[in-house]
């Protein structure tokens, strides 16, 4: 009897979760907007409780953490613009000069590996065609809708109409006490992810800036805000970063020592701010091993695209926590840590 329930549990499992991946793929829509508003909302659940202990009513509460975030975005859409200006106002320098360096490139390739290549457009000029308008357009919808589905989700955490405490308790966890100790610990060290990836990642946007800024590469300001964005995605985002930096800098400085001493000053950014001062700000709560963070890059990445990357190690760091609250699922938490 007792083998027979557990192979229709490990059935039911063959199903519901292939089933469970599946929801999350096709109503992406809705679990993208909700996971980032609960992690925005976790952010501020301290402040919160602050106002609410001085008596503060709660729906002045939320109203003045809405007006937080929204300063925090209008500062943050105060620099995009800022950006966009730089690069709008500057001339097409940069494009014949990238065209003669791909050119040089294309003679190299074809000279010593007989590598063929099309002549009759620019390279460059191929990045920005009309037909893709429609395509950015499309985008920027799709980006509007779910800020403001973020929006709503984040009024709906801070006034406690979606309350993951409750969830946990009725769901996952069945025993009260376990409930609160896991809600706890989760609060706890998601909050001290968040606040200590965007300080890093803000250290490294700046660091990216004024590295172009000292080396007179072009765009300072957009690559310093590339860099900090890029940032958020564990491990790759660093590598994407100083790659794409790397080739611009390449069309812009001579292959000299600038060169060189401009990529090792980029790398020295990450490397100091993303391999060595992150790891001692974040603690041994987030020893997730180097094969977990890349299984779950692909795998959140595949079903989220990039807000799957970005949301991927806070994630795995949920599911850690709730695994680590079962004898039975131990094992599993052990394999994810490092």
């Amino acid at each position: 009897m007792l083998d027979q329930r557990r192979t229709t549990n490990i059935l039911l499992l063959i199903i519901v979760i292939p089933l469970v991946f599946y929801l999350l793929k096709i109503l992406s829509f809705i679990f993208i907007p909700l996971v980032f508003s609960m992690f925005i909302a976790l952010l501020f659940l301290p402040l919160m409780r602050w106002l609410g202990k001085r008596k503060v009513p709660k729906f002045v509460s939320v109203i003045f953490v809405i007006l937080l975030i929204v300063g925090g975005l209008k500062i943050g859409a105060e620099v995009i613009q800022l950006s966009s200006k730089q690069i709008i106002t500057s001339d097409t320098a940069f494009f014949d000069k990238a065209e003669v360096k791909l050119s040089n490139v294309m003679v190299y390739m074809e000279d010593t590996f007989g590598v063929e290549f099309q002549k009759d457009k620019k390279l460059v000029s191929q990045f920005v065609q009309k037909e893709n308008i429609g395509t950015t357009i499309e985008f920027l919808r799709k980006f509007l809708t779910m800020i403001l589905m973020t929006a709503f989700f984040i009024v709906l955490w801070l006034a406690e109409s979606i309350n993951i405490h409750k969830v946990l308790n009725s769901t996952i966890l069945k025993q009260k006490h376990a409930s609160v100790k896991a809600f706890m610990k989760i609060e706890k060290d998601l909050i001290t992810f968040i606040k200590v990836k965007f300080l890093v990642s803000l250290l490294t946007g700046i660091g990216t800036g004024l590295a172009c800024l000292f080396f007179d590469v072009s765009f300072p300001i957009f690559w310093g805000l590339f860099a900090f964005v890029i940032n958020f995605v564990q491990m790759v985002g660093s590598f994407i970063s100083v790659i794409l930096l790397s080739l611009f800098a390449f069309v812009e400085l001579d292959p000299t020592s600038t060169l060189l001493f401009f990529i090792i000053s980029i790398t020295g950014v990450q490397v100091l701010f993303g391999a060595i001062l992150e790891p001692i700000f974040m603690g041994k709560s987030f020893s997730i091993n180097i094969i977990s963070v890349l299984v779950m890059l692909m795998f959140w990445g595949f079903l989220w695209g990039i807000p799957g990357l970005i949301m991927a190690i806070p994630i795995t760091v949920f599911i850690k926590i709730i695994l680590e609250q079962f004898p039975s699922t131990k094992r599993l938490a052990n394999l994810l840590s490092g």
